[in-house]
């Protein structure tokens, strides 16, 4: 499983990096950003999908593979 952060979307809530540390960080100015290069991390799906469906601005995507 991959995420995305669409840059242009994202608002800087920061639901994700709470909800899922090991999948987003935040960046300086407070915007989010995958982690291992959007690779989630094995016992992480759960956590990447419900930071995907929290996030107020719709700006992460998942890619299944």
């Amino acid at each position: 499983m991959k995420i995305a952060v669409n840059s242009e979307v994202c608002e800087g809530y920061g639901n994700c990096a709470r909800i899922a540390p090991q999948v987003f960080e935040l960046d300086a100015e407070g915007f989010a950003q995958p982690l291992n290069d959007g690779v989630v991390p094995a016992g992480q799906e759960s956590d990447a999908e419900y930071a995907e469906q929290d996030c107020p601005m719709g700006a992460i995507s998942i890619e299944k593979e």
